[in-house]
């Protein structure tokens, strides 16, 4: 589904230009001859945006810097108690603060729980095309991965293969890993699919993980769905990720968060938890995070906008072209099928990089199943979006004569 782009005119916030990024740190163009061989590239990989992050959150982490000392702390209560009710007022679910832990990533908070409720040799559920880390994760703690494919429909959007995943389930089968919405295909789950996903966890005694972390950046008429508030049943086997990085671009602030309402489950999460010693990251990211959650709703919706406006130059430019754009519900992230273009993995990526100058991600690193896709984040300022358009555009004139 399309993206609605004209629900109203942004005014408080200006999303046309970005400050440059090049003579900084940032990973996405620090790594820009290593993964791509050139410098010339705009690197479009990483998800990340280049957009400034707001001046709330900035004017916050400055007005603690007025205090001379910067040394351990707690997360304040006051943080977490915003968080919970962003998520109750956004998403309609109601989380303690007890029940939420702070992690320095997502990924991070996917290895605790995979060896907190699995053992070498179980299987853990992975639904590809996804992000690579589900199923590197699983791999790296000798686990194995059982892969339930996202069937792809002829309109080009995807679901889930139930039939294939009660085909492939078994006493070993302890843990899922749940990407909603989905990261790279940008689905927003409908209640209707993630309650068959949850008779077979109840069914199976199977516990899910559910990366959250682009929940708030769904374009309506969709609707997020939190796993944990399908039923009291979902809420005692879910344990779920979410954060302000994705949302505000606050990704080097290093915080998110993982909400686990279940004591029992909360208990093992913490055995490993406390072992790695997460502690309580830094005082920085904390006022960073209250604020985000605090004063963020405006810049948001506005934010929204913007991006739905950046993806549908990207659709009008492919529908000139034999590239099919899968039809977007959340993220930032165009999930490109460049299967028409006629160029194996390899080509496609050196089209993108020498032809085009764009250092996108390869489908095939999600999975077999992104073979002849590729990845674009399209969270950018009108100015870069607008040249990335053009570029494109003229290399695919190029490669059509």
């Amino acid at each position: 589904m399309k993206p609605q782009s004209n629900i109203l005119i942004y005014t408080n916030y200006d999303f046309s230009t970005s400050s440059p990024r090049e003579d900084t740190n940032a990973e996405k163009y620090v790594l820009r001859q290593k993964l791509f061989g050139t410098e010339n590239v705009e690197p479009l990989w990483v998800a990340d945006m280049d957009i400034d992050t707001p001046d709330f959150v900035l004017s916050a982490v400055k007005k603690r810097l007025e205090h001379p000392i910067i040394g351990y702390e707690e997360v304040p209560r006051s943080a977490f108690e915003a968080q919970a009710a962003w998520i109750k007022k956004e998403h309609g679910v109601k989380f303690e603060v007890e029940d939420l832990l702070y992690s320095h990533s997502v990924v991070a908070s996917m290895n605790v729980a995979i060896e907190a409720f699995t053992d070498k040799g179980d299987k853990i559920i992975v639904q590809t095309p996804v992000y690579a880390p589900f199923f590197y994760s699983v791999a790296e703690h000798e686990r194995e991965v059982l892969k339930n494919p996202l069937k792809l429909r002829d309109d080009g959007s995807y679901t889930f293969d139930i039939d294939d995943l009660k085909s492939k389930i078994d006493e070993r089968t302890k843990l899922l890993l749940l990407s909603s919405p989905h990261n790279p295909v940008g689905r927003v789950w409908r209640r209707d699919e993630l309650e068959e996903i949850l008779a077979l966890c109840i069914e199976h005694n199977i516990v899910v993980f559910s990366d959250e972390i682009h929940c708030d950046l769904v374009y309506k008429p969709n609707v997020h769905v939190p796993f944990v508030s399908l039923s009291k049943e979902a809420r005692d086997i879910t344990v779920t990720a979410m954060g302000v990085g994705k949302t505000f671009n606050m990704a080097g602030f290093a915080i998110s968060s993982v909400a686990i309402p279940n004591k029992e489950l909360r208990d093992k999460f913490l055995k490993v938890y406390n072992r790695i010693h997460f502690a309580h990251g830094s005082s920085l990211s904390h006022v960073a995070f209250e604020a985000a959650y605090k004063e963020g709703k405006l810049w948001l919706e506005e934010l929204k906008i913007h991006l739905a406006k950046n993806y549908s130059m990207l659709e009008e430019l492919c529908e000139r072209y034999p590239i099919k754009i899968t039809p977007i519900e959340a993220t930032y992230l165009a999930w490109l099928d460049c299967r028409g273009l006629g160029l194996r993995d390899k080509e496609l990526r050196n089209f993108f990089v020498k032809e085009a100058g764009l250092g996108l991600s390869n489908g095939i690193s999600f999975g077999r199943e992104g073979r002849g896709f590729m990845r674009l984040n399209f969270a950018l300022s009108y100015a870069k979006m607008s040249k990335i358009i053009t570029n494109l555009e003229k290399a695919l004139q190029k490669n059509r004569k």
